[in-house]
């Protein structure tokens, strides 16, 4: 983890109390500027190069004369580092990034008169605390989605109904054990899916929300980890290796992405995924534009695009997410259906735990919670820098 990320998350707590007043917002749209920079989730923007079925940029581009750059982030915390080295116009930012972005002023209020599918977005998430600081827009949603429990289903006869075949040791399928096959995210947001175990097998610990620990509850969340540490094979972070761990190195159980699971199965490999009993974190991601953005029309214009019912249709197949636009799910502009956004946990959305940046001042606690920048440091130690 790098200095830069220390210091932003130790600005979180001083600067949301004032983040509100950073910039003003653009008041009209104007001439194209040629192009757009944008930081973005591995598969979130795809102009027909991975699978020619799937491409929402190129007629964006002809039609604005925008060129779309996309740079590519695996992590909340590389998005964070490459925001705050700047050169970019928009992010798609997880919640865990969202706020630390806010904070920090490396983005700017979204303008949502500017925007004319704003009405369109699902009213869950039009004022989401992970992009809204009172009452000001930082940004649109864009896709929404679960971290699922992936799992070999050769190994397992039966799916699995806990997070517990990659929190504690146990005997598989085939009468293995798991030690070494299975994995987990490579991030500091991973406590909240300990504390989330936690809140089942140990409510003593009185945990109310995974990304609001006490001293005491956050200890149990690392003493968890440290124990998941024994059985880890693999620290992910990247999409794509970790479908060639599933598929050649063995790998047989970890949190997951749908996009994984999605491509794994289109490539006829034996695996499936499950909300277990304990629940489930999840991603709400939203396009957030630069402070200093060098292509704001061109910026707002992918904005407005990406609220395309096409788009968000054709993106949640693909990514096996859920819109921001609910009539994507219906309406038949793209490749997606009904079935298919309650296959991806479109009514499941009360049951999801979002990720949010932790802070010291917490809700649940009486405002005594562990900040983010201990979990930054305090998982470095736990992996052992892997």
């Amino acid at each position: 983890m790098t200095k830069k990320l220390l210091h932003s998350c130790t600005a979180l707590a001083l600067a949301l109390s004032v983040s509100g007043q950073a910039l003003a917002q653009m008041t009209e749209v104007g001439e194209s500027e040629g192009q757009v920079n944008i930081v973005a989730w591995p598969g979130y923007i795809e102009r027909g190069e991975t699978d020619k079925s799937f491409d929402w940029v190129t007629k964006f581009e002809e039609t604005t004369g925008c060129k779309v750059n996309v740079k590519t982030a695996n992590t909340s915390d590389e998005m964070v580092a490459l925001m705050n080295e700047g050169g970019f116009d928009l992010v798609t930012a997880s919640g865990d990034a969202s706020l630390r972005l806010v904070a920090g002023k490396r983005v700017q209020p979204v303008n949502v008169d500017l925007i004319p599918s704003w009405s369109k977005v699902d009213d869950r998430l039009k004022d989401a605390p992970w992009h809204t600081v009172d009452g000001t827009h930082y940004g649109v949603p864009y896709m929404w989605g679960p971290n699922v429990l992936m799992y070999n289903t050769e190994v397992f006869k039966e799916a699995p109904d806990s997070w517990n075949v990659v929190f504690e040791e146990t005997t598989l399928g085939d009468g293995s054990s798991n030690k070494g096959r299975v994995q987990a995210y490579d991030g500091p947001i991973h406590v909240a899916d300990a504390a989330l175990y936690l809140m089942t097998h140990k409510p003593d610990l009185g945990i109310e929300s995974p990304y609001e620990l006490n001293e005491d509850q956050y200890k149990a969340a690392l003493d968890l980890l440290r124990q998941q540490r024994q059985l880890v094979g693999r620290y992910w972070h990247d999409a794509f290796i970790q479908i060639d761990d599933f598929k050649n190195e063995g790998v047989v159980a970890s949190g997951s992405w749908p996009f994984q699971v999605n491509l794994l199965k289109a490539d006829n490999q034996p695996v499936a995924s499950v909300f277990p009993k304990e629940g489930v974190t999840g991603w709400a991601d939203t396009t957030m534009m630069h402070a200093d953005a060098e292509n704001p029309n061109c910026a707002y214009k992918w904005m407005e695009h990406t609220l395309s019912s096409n788009l968000q249709s054709d993106l949640a197949v693909w990514f096996g997410a859920n819109p921001s636009v609910p009539a994507a799910c219906t309406d038949g502009s793209g490749m997606q259906t009904a079935e298919g956004c309650t296959a991806n946990g479109m009514d499941n959305f009360d049951q999801v735990r979002f990720w949010t940046t932790p802070t010291s001042k917490c809700a649940s606690q009486d405002d005594q919670c562990v900040p983010y920048y201990r979990w930054v440091s305090d998982y470095v130690g736990v992996i052992g820098g892997r």
